[in-house]
């Protein structure tokens, strides 16, 4: 009974450490966009539905944006050339809605 418990112990242990780990890199991440981050360009817009949101540059220059939601998440920077679009996440089921565009980094990682 001993070795069964030592057995179940150390998966449950390594499973905990892994996931406190992957918690600490998902939360230091929007702080690092919401620091750097201007509001995008008027002529970036974007248009969300539950499922995707699509973003679309109308800009004459390349532009770099990321996504702000209702909850604080970000999404991850993405460089849209002229005319181009990019989808992001919707707001779900939750209800987890586009709050704005950002400006970023995206060599800086945010």
């Amino acid at each position: 009974m001993a070795n069964l418990m030592k057995q179940i112990s150390r998966p449950v242990s390594l499973t905990a450490t892994a996931a406190a780990g992957l918690l600490m890199a998902l939360t230091a991440t929007p702080s690092a966009v919401a620091d750097t981050g201007s509001p995008a360009p008027e002529c970036v817009e974007y248009f969300q539905g539950w499922r995707y949101t699509d973003v679309h540059n109308g800009c004459g220059s390349t532009v770099s944006v990321t996504v702000e939601y209702t909850n604080g998440q970000w999404a991850p920077c993405r460089a849209l050339q002229p005319g181009e679009w990019a989808t992001f996440a919707g707001y779900g089921t939750d209800g987890n809605y586009v709050t704005g565009l950002r400006s970023c980094d995206p060599a800086g990682g945010a």
